[in-house]
């Protein structure tokens, strides 16, 4: 049997052949492990996050429904604001004030959810958690709490922030919100509703002021507030799938109701 000898010209054509060939399985291999990236990011983890926090949301819902016995031993007693109903209008500076015995309330947790938000437009029902840490808050598909800022219902600024791509995305669309919209935030004491008045549809990441205790950003000073009152703040990254500016919401409160029991 004759062997037929290779040339040159023949032997590097193989060779390209296979360095060819070698790259399109490479190339294959990396968009597959590029794809399963993009699914555990874009669903998994959106799914992942969404179930564990609406088994937190029925978990704080069978837990206020159970009989007091005195003082939640990690929110502390009901708040004075909420031993009533507050008329409509009163998130400005006549609003809700506190009786000269009132109890404070006790800061949650850190990482702790101890309320619910519920954005009936949107459709958002999320935990509120206090801290604004992606890993115990926000990548469970909580909303987080910013430390310092007031609680639901006090007088100030009850500010948080939440995803808005990934992780449950509980703000992905709180750029559809308009003024008239309400926002509801649930906790053992009382029902807060706050109404979506205006907001910042782009600021920068250092802009604090727009969760100050009278809300007005620093990059633009036009937009916020001069007099103190009873606000909500909700914050999340913009535009979608970045994290380079901030999408910044502000509603007040306009009434607050106690649970019964």
């Amino acid at each position: 049997m004759a062997v037929v000898a290779q040339g040159p010209s023949a032997r590097r054509r193989a060779r390209f052949a296979r360095a060819l060939w070698a790259g399109a399985e490479a190339t294959v291999t990396v968009g597959v492990v590029v794809l399963l990236l993009v699914v555990h990011q874009l669903w998994w983890t959106n799914r992942q996050a969404r179930e564990g926090a609406q088994h937190k949301v029925r978990a704080l819902e069978r837990e206020w429904a159970e009989p007091r016995g005195g003082d939640h031993p990690e929110q502390g007693g009901a708040s004075d604001e909420a031993a009533g109903e507050v008329p409509a209008g009163g998130s400005g500076t006549g609003g809700p004030r506190r009786d000269q015995g009132a109890r404070p309330r006790t800061t949650p947790r850190w990482d702790q959810a101890y309320a619910v938000l519920r954005i009936p437009r949107l459709g958002v029902v999320a935990p509120v958690a206090q801290g604004v840490g992606k890993k115990g808050v926000l990548d469970k598909g909580y909303v987080g709490h910013y430390p310092g800022t007031a609680q639901p219902g006090e007088a100030g600024n009850f500010a948080v922030a939440g995803h808005r791509n990934t992780h449950g995305e509980p703000f992905r669309h709180i750029n559809r919100l308009r003024a008239g919209d309400e926002v509801r935030v649930e906790t053992r004491e009382a029902i807060y509703l706050y109404v979506v008045d205006k907001g910042v549809a782009q600021t920068s990441p250092r802009d604090t002021g727009v969760i100050a205790t009278v809300p007005r950003s620093t990059v633009q000073p036009s937009a916020g507030y001069s007099e103190p009152g009873y606000y909500l703040t909700l914050t999340t990254c913009t535009p979608e799938f970045t994290s380079t500016h901030r999408l910044v919401v502000w509603a007040k409160l306009t009434s607050m109701r106690p649970r019964t029991g």
